[in-house]
This record gives structure tokens, C-alpha cells and sequence, in this order.
């Protein structure tokens, strides 16, 4: 049997996980929903599974997969709407950040441009 490797280790480590989940919630899933949920995760995580490809990391060893299952026993009911209640503050909070970074790399580019101006003629 051939090791799994990079972008599938972490989709299959994914699909255990979700499993996991799902009984956790007590909630049915057909097929397509899983599939729809394991290609929500690998375009909501394109970047990283690429670069994870890229170093060919191995699967997770099964004690992480394990104490990540147990995270997920743990979790309570309230444990787990905060977690819901928390995705869509998160991604206003990730593009708030992003359009901080624009305005902070528009401004070092002024700042680097006016230092650049030529003042050898009296020039403000």
C-alpha cells in the first residue's frame, strides 16, 4: 500500500475528521454533502494544500488524528456554536485586515515616492 501524501493526507485526514464531526452533531450526510464539504475545505484551503504538496509532507501520524478526534469529542454544545458563531466574524475580520495591509502598502509607497523627489531646484 502506497503512503498518501501532501494535499490528499490532509484531504483524508479532513474526511476523518469530518466524520468525526458529524457523529459528534448527531446530523446525516449524504455522499454529495460530504463531497461538497471536502471541496469547500480544499478551495477554502487551495494555498496551503499547495505548498503542503510542494514539501510532499507525509500523512498525519495517527496520534494527532486521534487527540484531534478527542478535540472534537470534547467539544460542548456551546463549544461549538462558538465555533460556528466565530466563522463569519472571522472572514469580515480577515478582509477588514487585508484592506488595512492595501492602505499600509499604499501609504509606504507615497512616503517612499516623495522621499525620491527631486529637490536640487528648490523643490518643496
Amino acid at each position: 500500500m502506497t503512503e498518501v501524501r501532501g494535499r490528499e493526507a490532509l484531504l483524508v485526514a479532513f474526511e476523518r475528521l469530518f466524520q468525526r464531526a458529524v457523529s459528534k452533531l448527531n446530523v446525516e450526510c449524504t455522499p454529495e454533502e460530504r463531497e461538497e464539504a471536502k471541496r469547500n475545505f480544499a478551495a477554502r484551503y487551495d494555498d496551503a494544500l499547495r505548498l503542503v504538496e510542494q514539501a510532499e509532507l507525509p500523512e498525519l501520524p495517527e496520534p494527532t488524528l486521534e487527540r484531534m478526534e478527542t478535540a472534537i469529542d470534547e467539544l460542548s454544545p456551546a463549544a461549538v456554536a462558538a465555533h460556528l458563531a466565530t466563522i463569519p466574524l472571522a472572514m469580515h475580520v480577515h478582509e477588514a485586515l487585508r484592506q488595512i495591509a492595501v492602505r499600509a502598502a499604499e501609504q509606504k509607497l507615497l512616503e517612499h515616492l516623495a522621499q525620491q523627489t527631486d529637490d536640487r531646484y528648490g523643490g518643496n
